[in-house]
């Protein structure tokens, strides 16, 4: 039979924060970008409109923590949790929530720092199976970024698996699953949902924000006053998702602006686009003529 847990802990609404904050939950916008990677978006202008309206983040800005240190270093009342979304050589984009920030720095600096590329926001050397596995040995939540995404490239996990480019088990490293991503369609978050019911995984939700207007449209919401309390209560099942997808004008519009931040790494992003998909078409190729010869 099954499961429809997670999608019980889900509403596709626009969140009425003082409901929320008034039921005893906080809050927080799990997947949010800043001008340390790539969105225009300076780190206060996030805070302030965060303190204003009342809801906590998770900077994951991309193979990047110096935009969480700058949140940090402000001493705002906002709940922070300390995040990262790394770019794997293979594919998937993963978001890693740390309990600590030595834990962060140190996962950064010993993992992430020396395996970036000449285009910083793009995938790192190591693939998804090594930076798990790094990943593992600190106190953090390892969840699957848009596990669908994004668009035409191979940007989630469960797209990459679908895709034969990696093994089907990988996903059982993974704590949760990114069940709602403002990015995405209804359709992909609703397939996310069932992946995370079908590997009994926890489930956190994000804007995936690259504009300002956006952050805080796609909200987890859990009983919790620190980030620790907030973190457990992921894999406790203890949390709910609210919130809805952006609009296509407004993925476009933001899309647009993106771009923008990649212009300057235009050699570098297309020589990392090129080594992760020949060997994807070589695949291609090779079953292609198996089953031409088998016919």
């Amino acid at each position: 039979m099954t499961k429809t847990v997670h999608r019980e802990r889900v509403k596709f609404e626009r969140p009425v924060l003082e409901e929320i904050r008034n039921g005893g939950f906080s809050p927080v916008d799990m997947h949010v970008h800043t001008n340390h990677s790539d969105a225009p978006v300076n780190v206060k202008a996030t805070l302030k409109k965060a303190k204003k309206f009342g809801f906590g983040l998770a900077i994951t800005d991309h193979n990047a923590i110096s935009g969480y240190r700058e949140a940090q270093a402000y001493e705002s009342e906002v709940l922070l949790i300390p995040g990262i979304e790394v770019s794997a050589s293979d594919g998937p984009h993963i978001l890693i929530y740390f309990y600590s920030d030595a834990d962060i720095v140190d996962f950064y600096e010993k993992i992430i720092r020396d395996n970036k590329r000449k285009s910083p926001c793009l995938a790192i050397r190591l693939g998804t199976a090594e930076i798990v596995a790094a990943a593992q040995q600190y106190h953090c939540i390892v969840a699957a970024a848009h596990p669908y995404g994004y668009l035409m490239f191979n940007k989630g996990l469960q797209k990459c698996i679908d895709r034969g480019y990696l093994p089907q088990d990988l996903i059982g490293s993974f704590q949760a699953v990114e069940a709602v991503c403002g990015g995405m369609t209804r359709h992909e978050n609703e397939k996310a949902i069932r992946l995370a019911d079908r590997h009994d995984l926890g489930i956190v939700g994000g804007t995936d924000s690259h504009l300002l207007s956006d952050t805080g449209r796609v909200l987890t919401c859990s009983k919790a006053d620190t980030a620790d309390e907030f973190l457990d209560n992921i894999p406790g099942r203890k949390n709910f998702i609210i919130g809805k997808e952006l609009h296509l004008l407004e993925k476009g519009f933001a899309g647009t602006v993106v771009l923008t931040k990649y212009v300057r790494y235009t050699l570098p992003s297309l020589a990392i686009h090129y080594e992760q998909n020949i060997p994807r078409a070589k695949r291609f190729a090779r079953k292609a003529w198996t089953h031409l010869k088998r016919d």
